[in-house]
């Protein structure tokens, strides 16, 4: 298991990564990402396999994150806001 103190459990695992933004923390699985594309095409901002890391939390509001995280049809992607 990752060592990612300070986040929460369900953003922790062997194959998932955190990304901690100002709202929210998203995080990734790769392996059950099934390359749908949804992030990508609905938050380019955020989700940009061009960049390193790829994932910048705070490219949208938290409300947008949300939604198109909750788009991910694999599971692959988790969201929950910054207590």
């Amino acid at each position: 298991m990752q060592d990612q103190p300070g986040i929460p459990e369900e953003h922790v695992g062997p194959t998932r990564k955190a990304y901690v933004g100002r709202d929210v923390i998203v995080s990734f699985d790769g392996e059950r990402c099934q390359h749908a594309a949804e992030c990508v095409r609905g938050a380019p901002a955020v989700f940009d396999t061009q960049r390193r890391p790829w994932i910048a939390p705070d490219g949208a509001s938290a409300d947008e994150v949300i939604a198109v995280v909750g788009r991910c049809p694999s599971g692959a992607l988790r969201v929950s806001r910054v207590a």
